[in-house]
């Protein structure tokens, strides 16, 4: 079974996802911060991650450099999905390495079918 991890630290947005993923016989793990994320990321080394920008402890951006810069973990797919939509933000999301950005409030099926791609393409 694949893996999903989604770092955010909105409660009702971690279930959101969780209860829309799961339909698709994925498995999610949640985390509700950065360091919580970077953690998961670590020790369960999920298929795709979902990464919220606006973050306590440690922001998405931070986090995905983080990600980006370790060996063992550059590889897994990284969605950012966050209300920080202007021009700048993208680009630096993009230019960190995540694969798509995703604005809030998202559509559950929209981020569904992303996710299911980007499964698909690695």
């Amino acid at each position: 079974m694949k893996t999903v991890l989604v770092v955010d630290d909105h409660p009702q947005i971690r279930r959101l996802i969780q209860v829309n993923l799961a339909k698709l016989q994925l498995r999610v793990v949640t985390a509700e911060d950065g360091e919580e994320g970077m953690a998961a990321a670590r020790a369960e080394r999920p298929d795709v991650i979902l990464l919220d920008v606006i973050m306590p402890k440690k922001n998405g951006f931070e986090v995905l450099h983080e990600l980006k810069s370790d060996p063992e973990l550059k590889k897994i797919p990284v969605i950012m999905l966050t209300v920080k939509v202007q021009s700048e933000d993208i680009s630096q999301g993009l230019r960190e390495g995540a694969e798509y950005y995703l604005p809030k409030p998202f559509h559950p099926n929209e981020l569904c079918a992303l996710v299911e791609r980007v499964l698909e393409d690695g």
